[in-house]
C-alpha cells in the first residue's frame, strides 16, 4: 500500500524529480545530501537520542485542507490531488523524522508541497505553451522505470494497483505524458549538461572527504569505489544536477510572472 501511495503522488504531481530540484533551496539535494544518504549514521544513535513518543509514526493531517489549494495562472490545484501528495511527501518525511527523532512540523510540509505543485504546473504550463511534445517511445520508458521502481512485476499490475488508488490508465498515461514533456523542458533549458573532467573529480574528491568524515565520526560507511568506476553514477549524479539548476532557474522565471493564488 505504502508504494502504491507514493505512486499515486507521483503521478498526480507530475516530474518529481524536477518539483524537488525546484522546490529545494539552492545547495539542497547535491553531492552532499546523495552521499549522506548512502552512509547510515551510528547503529543506534538515532533512537537512543529520541523522544519516545517520536518512535510513533505520525498521521498526516489534511483537516482544513480547501477544496482548492491554489490557483496557477487561472488552472487549479484541487484538494484530491494536493492530499495524494501530500502523503506521498508526509510517508517519506515521516519516516525520516522517526529515525532522527525529530519532530515533523506539517504545516511546513504542506508549505513545501504546494509550492512544488505550483512549481510542477508552472512547468508543465511552459512545456505546452512551447508545443513540446511527449513521443511514445519516451512514454514508454518512462512506465516502465515507474513499474520497476514500483517493485510491482508488469504493467498491467501498477496500472491496476493505480485503479486501486483512484487513477484509471487514461488518467496515468496523461500524467507520465505530461512528465515526459516536463523533462524535455528542462532538457531544451539546461542544454550540453556533460560535466568536465574536473567537475568530476571534484565529485569524487568531496564523496571521499564526506566518507573520511563519516569514519571520523564513528559511522558505517563502505569502501568507496575507484574513480573510473564511480565515474558513471558521478556522470549522472552532475548532470541531474545541472538540470535541477536550470529547473529552478526557470521556474523562478514564470513564477516571477505568473498570476499565482494560495489558498492553504
Amino acid at each position: 500500500m505504502s508504494s502504491k501511495k507514493w505512486l499515486l503522488a507521483l503521478a498526480v504531481a507530475g516530474s518529481i524529480s524536477a518539483v524537488t530540484a525546484c522546490s529545494a533551496p539552492a545547495g539542497e539535494g547535491g553531492n552532499s545530501a546523495s552521499t549522506q544518504q548512502e552512509a547510515p549514521a551510528p547503529s543506534g544513535q538515532a533512537s537512543e537520542g529520541a523522544n519516545p513518543e517520536a518512535q510513533e509514526m505520525p498521521k498526516p493531517d489534511t483537516k482544513g485542507v480547501p477544496d482548492v489549494v491554489a490557483e496557477v495562472n487561472g488552472e487549479k490545484i484541487a484538494k484530491k490531488d494536493f492530499v495524494a501528495a501530500y502523503e506521498g511527501q508526509f510517508q517519506q518525511v515521516a519516516m525520516q523524522s522517526q529515525m532522527s527523532g525529530q519532530k515533523l512540523d506539517q504545516d511546513q510540509l504542506k508549505d513545501q508541497t504546494v509550492e512544488g505543485m505550483i512549481s510542477s504546473l508552472l512547468l508543465t504550463q511552459e512545456a505546452d505553451n512551447r508545443g513540446l511534445e511527449a513521443p511514445k517511445k519516451e512514454v514508454d520508458s518512462t512506465l516502465d522505470k515507474l513499474v520497476k521502481s514500483s517493485q510491482l512485476k508488469s504493467k498491467d499490475e501498477f496500472l491496476a494497483a493505480m485503479k486501486d488508488q483512484g487513477m484509471d490508465e487514461k488518467t496515468v498515461m496523461s500524467e507520465i505524458e505530461k512528465q515526459v514533456r516536463v523533462e524535455a523542458l528542462i532538457a531544451e533549458e539546461s542544454g550540453d549538461t556533460k560535466p568536465t573532467e574536473d567537475e568530476l573529480k571534484k565529485a569524487y574528491d568531496q564523496a571521499k572527504a564526506q566518507q573520511e568524515q563519516m569514519k571520523q565520526q564513528g559511522g558505517e560507511a563502505g569502501e568507496l569505489p575507484s574513480f573510473e568506476e564511480a565515474k558513471p553514477a558521478l556522470e549522472e549524479q552532475l548532470k541531474g544536477q545541472k538540470q535541477g539548476e536550470a529547473a529552478q532557474a526557470l521556474v523562478k522565471d514564470l513564477r516571477a510572472d505568473a498570476d499565482v493564488k494560495i489558498h492553504l
